[in-house]
């Protein structure tokens, strides 16, 4: 039997991820963990944002 959850479509994970110029990458579930992050690497990098 299929699940009737209001009409409403589930929603696509999104995630952070911090891409560091030695080539590491990783990930956060908010904003504020990977600029977190971003500052704890020394404010380099790049925070991207990508579904799973």
């Amino acid at each position: 039997m299929t699940c009737n959850c209001g009409g409403v479509s589930p929603q696509t994970p999104i995630v952070y991820q911090l891409n560091l110029p030695d080539g590491t990458t990783r990930q956060y579930v908010t904003y504020q963990e990977a600029l977190a992050a971003q500052e704890r690497a020394g404010g380099v990098g790049e925070i991207t944002i990508s579904t799973q």
